[in-house]
């Protein structure tokens, strides 16, 4: 049986899920003759946030573990409720599930079976590659000049198919890019029948709000729009495994019979207590990491060095030549970056970490790339 999990262990995927074994990492660079010792590598490869945990989302974790002697299924409606209640919707718009990734596998089973999955190229690519194991039409056109989503292109493919699922990553991976708000706006306004929309806004929390807008709103609207956020991202809880996703009922109830795990308790209390600090978390980090970005693509313009403007915790670095022998070397020195995201296969992409660990990769990575 195919599975998600199955997929990421074969693919060498650690970014795309938290509970697997660290040596994931390592293998989606390729073999290593001598790799160094895992807690010696300085970790940029997978979209984690550094600084982790908020400090009551620890506490709310480590109080709760008494609590894992029974189960917890009175505490989902306090759950969705806390959701419907930060994001200005009804509950019974919300379903939450162990990582976003969880419900836009749902979403993706739901909605692109017997239509296909339609999006842009380089994208989030776990669930296509999952689409197209499980022989389900894939659909893909290639990013904008500008690395946005060509919306007029999905519509188009769309209106081919007789209807599909629209997917969405805003603000992108692996580009850190981000789709207008124009660009959006429209293709809500266009979308085709039996057509649906899902929006990954796993990162939206760090690009800056005058540049991006949450389509909630849709949401809100009951227009045909699906939209998933993570705990993982600015909230640093990768390990805990919860997320979220938002929609008018009738679609979730559609998704519901695809759910099939169960949020654990510590996930859960974890991220209830992150979002009570929402308010002065996320624009504290946003800017702590808004800081780290401009200080790296200053260091890249100093050098002549190409990269795509970031909004989110990470961003690509054109480096003029395959990545994947790149990183295989920065990774003997002690840093791990991203692996290849076709076709970009020219383009490095970095995650941002602490600034000790980007003075670490400014050091590595140039020796490499002048090597």
């Amino acid at each position: 049986m195919i599975t998600r999990r199955r997929l990421i262990q074969d693919l060498g995927y650690f970014a795309a899920a938290g509970h697997l074994a660290g040596k994931a990492s390592v293998a989606s660079l390729g073999p290593q003759s001598t790799p160094p010792s895992q807690s010696d590598v300085v970790r940029l490869d997978s979209n984690e946030n550094p600084l982790g945990p908020p400090p009551s989302a620890i506490k709310a974790m480590v109080d709760g573990m008494s609590a894992t002697a029974r189960y917890h299924f009175d505490e989902f409606g306090k759950f969705r409720e806390a959701i419907a209640q930060s994001e200005g919707l009804r509950p019974e718009q919300v379903l939450f599930g162990v990582g976003s990734t969880e419900v836009i596998d749902a979403a993706v089973s739901a909605f692109a079976s017997s239509k296909p999955l339609i999006t842009a190229t380089a994208t989030y690519d776990i669930l296509i590659e999952l689409e197209r194991r499980l022989g389900r039409q894939v659909v893909q056109v290639p990013l904008t000049e500008s690395w946005g989503y060509p919306v007029r292109k999905l519509v188009e493919e769309a209106v081919k198919a007789g209807g599909g699922l629209i997917y969405l990553c805003n603000p992108n991976n692996p580009t850190s890019s981000l789709t207008p708000k124009g660009d959006i706006e429209w293709l809500v306004a266009n979308l085709p029948p039996h057509s649906v929309l899902l929006v990954d806004e796993a990162y939206i929390h760090f690009a800056q709000p005058s540049e991006v807008e949450s389509t909630l709103k849709y949401v809100r609207e009951d227009k045909d729009v699906i939209v998933t956020r993570t705990f993982s991202k600015i909230y640093g809880m990768a390990g805990a495994r919860a997320g979220f996703g938002c929609a008018r009922p009738d679609l979730l109830r559609a998704m519901e019979p695809f759910m099939d795990n169960v949020i654990p308790v510590l996930a859960l209390r974890g991220a209830m207590a992150a979002l009570g600090d929402r308010d002065s978390l996320v624009p504290t980090r946003r800017a702590e990491f808004g800081r780290i970005s401009g200080e790296l693509c200053e260091w890249l313009h100093q050098k002549n060095i190409r990269y795509i403007e970031p909004h989110a915790n990470f961003l690509m670095i054109d480096i003029g030549r395959e990545v994947r022998p790149f990183g295989q070397e920065m990774l003997r020195r002690g840093v791990a970056v991203g692996r290849p995201f076709p076709p970009l296969n020219h383009m490095l992409r970095v995650t941002l970490g602490t600034d000790q660990e980007m003075k670490k990769f400014r050091e590595v990575f140039w020796q490499v790339y002048t090597g």
